[in-house]
């Protein structure tokens, strides 16, 4: 099979071409630019192209498929002759769908915890040596890849996102899947560049829970009102298994899962987590792992990458930096490190990052999602405000969407960066939570602070 990548250099796109590449493909690819980690890795795999930019001499009409990253634009000169020739075009979630058709797919959805969730069934099978080929949004100890095909594997495990498909299929990749078993974490209004009103958001999920198959498996967080509402009025002829969070504990530092063999200490922490460790459970006894080998195995679970990723720890000091950027995960984990660290003085400080973040409409959103933390920071890029073009925001805005007065408003990455190096670290759990880096936040030097 020979399959064409435009924008090959996407965290996703690139592990889906070494999955194909390992799997015997002829694989080709083109980008415009391509950085580390994907850059190196696709040259491990010789699959780098020689040059950047866009040739259209790469399409041919002896490829079996072009993959069409969400990268591209309409208009890419690849794409275009793609068309002209007649090839046959896939965006990366069809072509997921293409390789696992005669499999049993299981898709995790939801506005959170979907990659937490997909991390913890793959670590678990892992654990048991149970073979799964999969797809997930991050990388993860004892996996090359966050994407594996095979012809032989029964199931295919795929985190399920509900944003765009591709600059030509404007569906949500998360229908494209068709699920025989799917799980659905929690809504929260995200990409709201796309998706303009919460109802046309919440609809999104009301079409993810009709296709699953008929006679398949939802399993669905009956803690969330919206989760709970639109599942019950579903009258797709599915099995509804609902989860809530399990009973816990918290001690010096340590969460405790209560089991019937006794409370189980366990590497991650937070209500949050543990309502996602329920879903997981589920999901994992619906693919043949019983409930005590699940628990032998999630007790060495230490989450996935970025998602709470301790960085440093002292018997002083604890910092964690974290993904988090909706209003509803910057709450969950800001409340969980708090509650994790109660003797602590909490330190959390919000990048906005996503433009989308940064409007007054949007902005409200975020009332109350810092309030667990006893000191709190938001930074935002005054200036990429400017360059894009948008209203800029007063502090006062800032303040008052927080819903709390004490905030600290940083607009300028230097003064932010002054602030944050000059903090003393003494009893403190500093959270810092980005799907950005700050405007180059050095994170080494919290490693040395917190020794």
């Amino acid at each position: 099979m020979k399959v064409h990548f435009i924008a090959i250099g996407g965290s996703a796109m690139h592990n889906l071409a070494i999955a194909l590449h390992k799997k015997g493909y002829q694989i080709t690819g083109s980008d415009d630019a391509i950085f580390d980690p994907s850059k190196s890795r696709l040259e491990k795999y010789g699959l780098l192209p020689n040059t950047f930019g866009w040739d259209a001499d790469k399409i041919t009409s002896d490829l079996d498929a072009v993959i069409l990253g969400m990268h591209a634009k309409g208009d890419n000169p690849e794409l275009l002759k793609a068309q002209e020739l007649g090839v046959k075009i896939y965006s990366y979630p069809e072509y997921l769908f293409e390789q696992s058709k005669l499999k049993s797919r299981v898709v995790i959805g939801g506005s959170h915890g979907k990659t937490t969730i997909t991390s913890m069934i793959l670590h678990v099978l892992h654990y048991h040596e149970k073979e799964v080929d999969y797809m997930v949004g991050a990388q993860l100890e004892g996996f090359e890849t966050m994407v594996h095909l095979t012809e032989e594997n029964d199931f295919m495990v795929l985190e399920g996102d509900e944003y765009l498909s591709s600059p030509i299929d404007l569906r949500p990749k998360f229908h494209l899947y068709q699920p025989n078993i799917a799980l659905l974490s929690g809504i929260a209004w995200d990409h709201i560049n796309v998706f303009k009103t919460f109802e046309d958001y919440v609809e999104q999920f009301k079409i993810f829970i009709d296709q699953v198959v008929a006679g398949g498996i939802l399993i669905y967080n009956e803690e969330d009102p919206v989760v709970k509402e639109i599942v019950g009025a579903s009258e797709n002829q599915i099995r509804k298994i609902p989860y809530t969070t399990p009973d816990y504990t918290v001690e010096d530092g340590v969460a405790y899962l209560e089991t019937e063999e006794g409370d189980m200490p366990l590497e991650i922490f937070g209500k949050h987590n543990l309502n996602n460790l329920a879903g997981a459970k589920w999901i994992c006894q619906n693919m043949g792992i019983d409930e005590d080998e699940f628990y032998e195995a999630i007790s060495s679970f230490k989450g996935a990458s970025k998602r709470l990723e301790k960085i440093s720890e002292s018997n002083s000091a604890i910092v964690f930096k974290d993904f988090a950027h909706s209003p509803s995960k910057v709450k969950a984990t800001t409340a969980a490190v708090k509650e994790q660290y109660t003797d602590k003085r909490l330190l959390a400080c919000l990048e906005l990052h996503t433009y989308s973040s940064l409007t007054p409409e949007f902005l409200v959103q975020y009332e109350g999602a810092l309030k667990a933390a006893n000191e709190a920071v938001v930074y935002y890029s005054a200036e990429a405000l400017e360059i894009k073009g948008m209203k800029p925001l007063s502090e006062a805005q800032i303040k008052e969407a927080f819903k709390r007065e004490d905030l600290k408003v940083f607009t300028k990455a230097e003064d932010f960066h002054k602030f944050i190096y000059a903090e003393s670290l003494e009893n403190t759990a500093l959270l810092l939570m980005s799907s950005g880096n700050y405007g180059g936040l050095d994170f080494s030097v919290f490693v040395q602070s917190a020794k």
